[in-house]
């Protein structure tokens, strides 16, 4: 027979293609098509409008919020926020990427730039770095875009009035006049040194799950092979699930470890972050190990596409992902909601997604150590039943 005409030889060409086709979408398809939209942004308007020489007023900051929120292209979903500390609050709960602040001296800053002494005000762009990179860059760029076009806006805006009162101006005034306000950019909850731009959560989710991986399927492999020998499905399956626990707890202090002392990884709190990630650790193995006990090796396979149709999604945020991407993978990923706690407790001091994220951990690994536990009850094939009985009653 032809090497061509084999069996193996046609479906491995067939598989090839499967391969191609299921890991490109996990890779590629789920994130090609993202952009930004909604992307949750504060607005502060501090602003308290200025009396001008001609008895009018002044209120630059409600004029500008009026223009932001009339430009219905810019992917920014505004939140009115009515101070600095419901901001801070904001910023904590990683409830928005960043905002932008008009100082209360806005107005006043730009009516005295008609004045022989121009003090012009302050406009500050606040960037959440701990939230997403991806994220905050997005916001970033937009925000010194629209703070660009209301510089120039407004500064039209001033020469006109001033044109049609005078022909000459001072050059300081001049020069004033074309930068009505200044910018500055302030980032808060850093993500520290040697975190991969903020990525070390995912990284650290991404190890961890296949770190599990391993140990589940090494454990797996050790309770079938000691079940045929063993009266007692319970004392193995007991005996598994007390090996893998001790084994991720020292695989997930070893990574901590590794990452600090080898990569010069930063973490504000080693005690949180290690407890967090044995808890992590805990409930991917109860969970990987339930699949194991109940479907065998092939589950394998699933816990494989878990991992590469999770990779691309868990490092950008939900704004970014398009809506199907979002409803049908987003939303139930376990890697999502690991990360999320990890960042909270690596960026946040613990505030914002850590209580969410500790309850669903907490339920998937009670859920995984229950149906573990009852894989005792599995039927068992009849070849594997009488290789555990007694010689005597064989």
């Amino acid at each position: 027979m032809s090497f061509f005409k084999m069996k193996t030889a046609r479906i491995g060409f067939v598989v090839v293609f499967v391969v191609i086709m299921v890991f490109g979408l996990a890779l590629m398809g789920s994130v090609l098509s993202a952009k930004p939209q909604n992307l949750p942004v504060a607005l502060v308007v501090l602003d308290q409008p200025a009396k001008l020489p001609d008895g009018s007023t002044l209120a630059v900051g409600e004029m500008v919020k009026e223009k932001l929120k009339g430009i219905a292209e810019l992917p920014v979903k505004w939140v009115e926020v009515s101070s600095e500390a419901d901001l801070a609050a904001q910023l904590d709960e990683q409830k928005v990427y960043g905002a932008l602040v008009l100082p209360a001296d806005l107005s006043s800053g730009i009516a005295s730039l008609q004045s022989p002494s121009p003090k012009p005000a302050t406009v500050r762009i606040v960037l959440n770095e701990g939230t997403n990179t991806q994220a905050v860059s997005a916001v970033r760029m937009i925000l010194q875009q629209a703070t660009n076009t209301l510089s120039s806006q407004l500064a039209g805006q001033l020469l006109g009035q001033i044109g049609e009162r005078t022909q000459q101006m001072p050059v300081s005034a001049a020069s004033a006049l074309l930068h009505p306000f200044q910018v500055t950019e302030q980032v808060v909850h850093p993500s520290g040194s040697n975190n991969a731009n903020g990525g070390a959560p995912n990284l650290l989710v991404q190890i961890l799950w296949l770190a599990c991986m391993v140990t589940s399927a090494f454990m797996f492999l050790t309770a079938r092979e000691h079940g045929k020998d063993r009266r007692s499905l319970t004392g193995t399956i007991t005996s598994q699930l007390t090996a893998g626990v001790v084994i991720v707890t020292i695989a997930s202090a070893f990574m901590l470890w590794m990452a600090h002392a080898w990569y010069g990884m930063a973490f504000a709190e080693l005690g949180s972050t290690w407890l967090y990630l044995w808890l992590m650790a805990a409930t991917f193995f109860f969970v990987q190990t339930a699949l194991l006990n109940w479907i065998g090796l092939p589950s394998m396979l699933l816990l494989v596409l878990v991992f590469f149709f999770s990779m691309p999604v868990i490092g950008m945020p939900q704004e970014l992902l398009p809506q199907v991407t979002a409803d049908w993978l987003y939303s139930w990923t376990p890697f999502r909601y690991a990360a999320a706690g990890l960042r909270s407790i690596m960026y946040f001091d613990g505030e914002g997604a850590l209580s969410h994220s500790l309850s669903v951990l907490v339920g998937m690994a009670a859920v995984g150590l229950i149906l573990a536990a009852l894989s005792v009850f599995k039927p068992r094939k009849a070849a594997d039943q009488s290789a555990r009985q007694p010689a005597s009653q064989l």
